[in-house]
């Protein structure tokens, strides 16, 4: 399952050695309930080698702030605690797969 990535926690989680995988979203964004069963998906298959969270951009306005989060679903990636990737707008399986991949 998807990590519940917050203010509070990202910085943390950024710089713990492994990947990291967030997608940006909210409940009301349409977009955003299609890519999160995808997002959830890729959560179990990398499970232990990518962290891979979800961030809520109504209850976290610092970080979206923070990356210039303006469109949703926002997917960001890093590695080495390094913004290295993003994907903005929702995206098939096989190129978010590709990304993650790309990551490892």
């Amino acid at each position: 399952m998807a990590l519940e990535i917050t203010d509070a926690n990202i910085k943390e989680l950024i710089n713990s050695g492994k990947p990291v995988v967030i997608d940006f979203w909210a409940e009301w964004c349409g977009p955003c309930r299609m890519v999160g069963p995808v997002v959830e998906e890729l959560a179990k298959e990398y499970e232990g080698k990518v962290i891979i969270g979800k961030m809520d951009v109504d209850n976290n306005t610092d970080t979206p702030t923070e990356y210039g989060i303006r469109n949703i679903p926002t997917i960001l990636f890093f590695k080495d605690g390094q913004l290295v990737d993003k994907q903005v707008g929702a995206a098939q399986k096989a190129a978010l797969t590709a990304k993650v991949e790309a990551l490892l």
